[in-house]
């Protein structure tokens, strides 16, 4: 068993470039944990313990990623105290990612590595991360119709995530990836929303000349 292990270390360290830069690092080894996830045949539920591990661990315990991401603390310290929080409660497969990370020294980009996982697997999926920010809040039917609209225009299915934004003067700013989509995206949105209003407008109008003019007077 621990010979099988040492031999998956090995491979997986292997994939591993030397330094490129931080995103390009990260994109790397966010490749060789799709790849470990895949021949696990446990894709999703590698994914979803990965997320796990940054809300209900990381996010909980800054201390934890602080000491994980020190160049302070020596690899097989970082081991140890991976069995002791981890052991147990983490997947096999995971365990092991985090420790040929450790060993590389790169526990320092779990958080780049974790993103670029998933808008890996979101291209797998045929799926658009889309940030759509607006001044307000926007109700789900509208949410819903744009969701619509975006799928025809970006030719995927869109993954949005809704954002409030005071700042904004009316309208929408769709992000999707690096992309900033300010101008037709934007203006078929707020469109859109304008047509909402102007539909919900009517309806409360006619609502009104109903219960001010019954019928048959």
């Amino acid at each position: 068993m621990s010979e099988d292990r040492s031999a998956r270390d090995a491979r997986l360290a292997a994939e591993v470039q030397p330094d490129i830069g931080i995103e390009q690092i990260a994109e790397v080894y966010a490749e060789a944990f799709l790849g470990v996830a895949q021949r696990a045949g446990q894709t999703q539920a590698l994914l979803d313990e990965f997320d796990s591990l940054l809300t209900d661990v990381l996010d909980r315990f800054p201390t934890l990623e602080k000491i994980l991401a020190s160049a302070q603390v020596s690899h097989e310290e970082k081991l140890g105290i991976l069995d002791r929080a981890l052991g147990g409660r983490a997947s096999g497969p995971l365990l092991n990612f985090l420790k040929v990370v450790s060993r590389r020294g790169r526990l320092d980009s779990l958080r780049p590595i974790h993103r670029h996982v998933r808008a890996m697997y979101e291209r797998m999926l045929g799926q658009v991360h889309v940030r759509l920010a607006t001044a307000q809040p926007i109700p789900d039917a509208l949410a819903d119709r744009i969701a619509q609209r975006l799928r025809s225009i970006l030719q995927g299915e869109p993954i949005v995530e809704r954002v409030t934004d005071p700042d904004l003067i009316g309208g929408a700013v769709v992000r999707v990836g690096d992309t900033v989509y300010d101008g037709s995206i934007a203006t078929q949105l707020e469109n859109l929303r304008q047509q909402m209003i102007d539909r919900s407008v009517h309806e409360i109008q006619s609502r009104r000349d109903r219960f001010r003019y019954p019928a048959g007077n």
